[in-house]
């Protein structure tokens, strides 16, 4: 998801590929309009100088004066098409950062190997689609970061691998404070596990270790830092995480939204924000938790690509 300079909110779908743009009154839809369809799993959008920017597997798109053209889309302008075109992890969550530029992730191609630039990293180019550079390695499969809103410094989930148990390896939050850290992958996971098939090559403590970790196989995906003012005043800069919940764990875990709170570069607290999409007692879901969007007035939107829905969650004081 991502907010439109005018208020319009732009939702992709990664298995439908399609694109749309959202009208609302702040609590509910009102008009969606189809921006475009059967792309290559386009997970990534981004708002910038009142562009639209899609992110497909191998590909970024612009839309030009995307919210002055609604409800009729503008042609697409191809940015960018050097990626990889592997579509295991291979679809991409995009944000501008705070220096102007398009931040793009790119997953590794499979659970666990080691491939070259830029396999398991994140990437950064303008918005011309111009110097394409990595910012950062060592990182799986990253399908939400942010920048904190007072230091400016990039935090992201990442994926762990699978197949090591039902409780090995974790999740992360990381924290990248510069350029060219690396985080492990596919050497060592939570900042302490080798690698069975990797781990010789390096050792552990040669890579930045996670600022958080979360459950194994939990599926930490969007993560957004709260800025609106709707909430009481300790969750100013907090960070909301989307857990989309396990696939492959003999008892499901996640599926919820997880908050971290923090304060000098660490994570002090980590607690659930959101649950109930999990029935524990049957180990069933009825939702997974994707991605999380503020809202002008405060609100926190998050989406649900299994019930199709888009949730808002307000705080009101009694």
């Amino acid at each position: 998801m991502a907010l439109g300079e005018k208020g319009w909110l732009f939702v992709s779908t990664r298995t439908a590929g399609n694109v749309y743009a959202i009208r609302h009154d702040g609590v509910k839809a009102l008009e969606t309009v189809t921006i475009a369809t059967g792309l290559n799993m386009p997970n990534g959008v981004a708002v910038q100088g009142g562009a639209l920017f899609v992110a497909e597997v191998n590909r970024v798109w612009r839309y030009d004066a995307i919210e002055a053209s609604l409800p009729k889309a503008p042609p697409p302008v191809l940015v960018y098409d050097q990626y990889p075109t592997d579509r295991h992890h291979g679809w991409k969550f995009i944000r501008f950062g705070p220096d102007g530029w398009l931040y793009v992730p790119v997953g590794a191609p499979c659970n666990v190997c080691e491939r070259e630039d830029p396999y398991a990293s994140i990437t950064r180019l303008k918005p011309d689609g111009s110097a394409m550079e990595v910012v950062a390695r060592g990182v799986r499969n990253t399908v939400g970061f942010d920048w904190h809103p007072q230091t400016k410094e990039l935090w992201f989930t990442d994926n762990g691998r699978d197949m090591m148990g039902d409780d090995v390896p974790p999740d992360e939050l990381n924290h990248a404070p510069r350029p060219g850290m690396h985080f492990g992958f596919p050497f060592c996971h939570g900042g302490d596990a080798a690698d069975p098939d990797f781990g010789r090559a390096r050792r552990c403590a040669e890579f930045t270790p996670p600022a958080q970790r979360f459950g194994a196989h939990v599926a930490s995906l969007g993560m957004r830092f709260y800025t609106g003012a709707m909430f009481p005043p300790e969750y100013r800069s907090q960070s909301f995480i989307a857990e989309h919940g396990s696939w492959n764990r003999s008892k499901k875990s996640g599926y919820r939204v997880m908050r971290a709170k923090v304060e000098g570069g660490k994570v002090v607290e980590h607690a659930v924000f959101a649950e109930g999409f999990l029935d524990a007692g049957n180990d069933t879901a009825w939702g997974r938790p994707v991605d999380v969007q503020v809202m002008p007035d405060g609100a926190l939107l998050v989406s649900d690509d299994h019930a199709n829905a888009i949730y808002r969650i307000a705080y009101r004081r009694r």
